[in-house]
């Protein structure tokens, strides 16, 4: 893994890659270099994991070609195999970079069609100055761009492209929007008006008088394999998951794993033993002082328990971070104003990780999405119920939840929080019940708290989460709510914040969940095996048993959180008066300070939980004093 930067038509484009080189170095200590003609300049930085040595950096040139390339192909080798016996390519290297090059020579776009693994990667023609550029299938490899006058810039990272002179830093108001109510940014729009990400699955040519074009190569389907007997679904699934799983242990370096002691990780890191001598394993625990403020799960215990009965080298790394020093640290490295602190775990545990040697971890991310896993997806369905309920036993009951604390003294009441959070959404239609469950406001609450008229891009947000969850899987809301996960959530948060947090450690996080045939098999198994027995991912359970413990798989679902109400309350206290006072706020010229103010007061008091608005709130003005101030 590493990172990429390429600058068309600049009169410095040189010194540009120099600079970017710099700014990006966390993503690939390794190595740093530059190639560049009278059109275009590229720079790479290198994290070296497959072929370790210098023959393999970047820029690599063959014929008249030149490429730059961050991720990992997880099936190089066959795909070299096959380039030798169909069009007798000779590689000078044992790296998947030469592997992508001699493929994209000898069959353009087509060899997208191939690919399996994580990428983002541009390729140059010297002859004709044409550029290519493509994104892996679910947008786990970032790549943004943005087009300055008549001219062309496109990086890993947000931050880079900033520094370019002549960037516009005029804020995209939809994309400010949403981070608000989600606390992340969906969708291939940036925080800035005329920047955007290359979406998933696409590939972009740049011609040589700089003119953009977008194409699709893969779309996923809708098709749901209704006739397949639970027996079958769970026998094909631990043969894609162990397919996975094995190619995703390809490296010239140990790989390493996430262990929360939940399902996921467990279920990874029991299979990615079998292909290594001694399995390294890393879990994040929390202080005592936390605990006794927000309840977090019980992850030492039985990630212990897990690494004991396979004989893991097993690490803890306590979660107990200087939070006043990290939090701006880490707004600036994730680029985009993302209000999840599991952003923070992820740049501990590899931070620690990488202290002791590690540069690869795998990860379990991705099973929640695709196989109904996540708490809300079955309050969803719970909802349904609700919503058939007459009002005059549903008002009551909101009435009377209304007056319920959520914490006294320093204690927190998870099932007050919960159940105001359920009736939050609870009477509304199906797709909208699901989108407010994730949402942290309602329109009239959003419209409130900002400034001036945005009604138009309030509504534009609510659309586009209908068009995703209506454009497959109709009439099958379990699945529908599956593939919103993986369009909205996954990429726009999940992936988002595990590559921007590993890679400031300089570590490359791999998901096997979130692979190609793992994620189209899991979308043809029929909802009734996703949800059963009212039990979330019920088949990846099933198939689970044949690798670990019932005490293992059927312990209650926790997250990979960090404890935000304990933050808001103690730590980060000082830094919400500084930075959301009257004339902070009113000064920044956004929100309506008499909201922010009460939604603190209501927390502060035990009232109401609003520790993530408020601490989205702080991650947004730390957002526009690194990015736009």
């Amino acid at each position: 893994m590493c990172g990429i930067s390429g600058f068309i038509g600049f009169e410095n484009n040189s010194e540009l890659a120099i600079k970017a080189n710099k700014t990006q170095v966390h993503r690939g200590p390794d190595s740093q270099d530059i190639w560049f003609d009278n059109h275009i300049a590229l720079s790479h930085q290198r994290l070296s994991i497959i072929d370790l040595n210098k023959r393999s950096n970047q820029p690599l040139h063959k014929d008249e070609y030149v490429i730059i390339y961050n991720g990992e192909l997880y099936n190089y080798k066959e795909l070299k195999k096959y380039l030798i016996e169909t069009h007798d390519s000779i590689f000078t290297t044992q790296s998947d970079t030469e592997v992508i090059l001699e493929f994209y020579i000898k069959e353009k776009e087509q060899c997208l069609r191939h690919f399996e693994g994580m990428f983002a990667f541009a390729i140059y023609n010297k002859k004709s100055k044409e550029v290519f550029l493509a994104r892996d299938h679910f947008g786990i490899k970032p790549l943004f761009y943005s087009k300055i006058n008549s001219n062309i810039c496109f990086s890993s990272e947000l931050k880079t492209l900033i520094e370019v002179p002549g960037f516009s830093k005029a804020i995209n108001k939809k994309s400010l929007i949403s981070s608000l109510n989600y606390v992340w940014i969906p969708g291939n729009e940036s925080m800035f008006i005329g920047t955007y990400k290359l979406p998933p699955a696409h590939f972009m040519t740049i011609s040589p008088n700089k003119k953009i074009k977008l194409h699709s190569y893969w779309e996923l389907s809708s098709k749901s394999e209704s006739q397949l007997t639970e027996k079958a679904v769970i026998s094909q699934l631990e043969d894609v998951l162990e397919e996975s799983i094995k190619k995703h242990m390809i490296s010239d370096v140990p790989v390493s794993t996430f262990l929360s002691g939940g399902l996921d990780s467990s279920l990874i890191s029991v299979i990615a033993s079998k292909h290594t001598n001694k399995l390294s394993t890393y879990t994040i625990t929390t202080t005592d002082k936390d605990r006794s403020i927000e309840r977090m799960p019980d992850d030492q215990k039985y990630a212990r328990i897990v690494a004991q009965q396979n004989e893991f080298d097993h690490n803890e790394i306590e979660l107990s971070p200087d939070i006043i020093k990290l939090l701006p640290e880490m707004v600036k490295t994730l680029d985009e104003p993302i209000g999840d602190p599991a952003a923070i775990n992820t740049y501990l545990i590899c931070k620690a990780a990488r202290q002791r040697g590690v540069k690869v971890l795998l990860s379990g991310m991705g099973a929640d999405e695709l196989f109904f896993g996540y708490q809300r997806h079955r309050a969803t369905l719970l909802s349904r119920y609700y919503y058939k309920l007459p009002q005059i036993i549903k008002i009551p009951i909101f009435e009377l939840t209304k007056l319920l604390p959520v914490r006294v003294g320093k204690k927190g009441i998870k099932i007050t929080r919960w159940a105001k959070r359920f009736l939050s959404f609870a009477s509304l239609q199906t797709e909208r019940a699901y989108m407010r469950s994730y949402s942290y406001y309602n329109e009239e609450e959003l419209n409130n708290l900002l400034v001036g008229n945005n009604e138009i891009e309030i509504k534009s947000i609510y659309n586009d989460h209908k068009l995703i969850f209506d454009q497959k899987f109709k009439h099958d809301t379990i699945n529908q709510i599956c593939n919103t996960d993986i369009n909205m959530f996954m990429n726009g948060l999940n992936l988002t914040y595990s590559d921007r947090a590993s890679m400031a450690a300089s570590v490359e996080v791999r998901v096997p969940f979130i692979d190609k045939k793992v994620v189209e098999f899991a979308m043809t198994i029929p909802s009734k095996f996703k949800y059963k027995n009212h039990k979330t991912k019920y088949i990846l359970k099933r198939a689970a048993e044949k690798y670990l413990d019932k005490d293992i798989i059927y312990r209650k679902k926790a997250s990979f959180g960090a404890p935000i109400r304990s933050w808001v309350s103690n730590e980060l206290k000082s830094m919400v008066d500084e930075l959301l006072s009257k004339e902070q706020v009113e000064n920044r010229g956004i929100f309506n300070y008499e909201f922010i103010a009460d939604m603190i007061n209501k927390d502060r008091e035990g009232k109401q939980d609003y520790a993530y608005q408020i601490y989205q709130l702080l991650t947004i003005e730390l957002w526009f004093r690194a990015f736009v101030d």
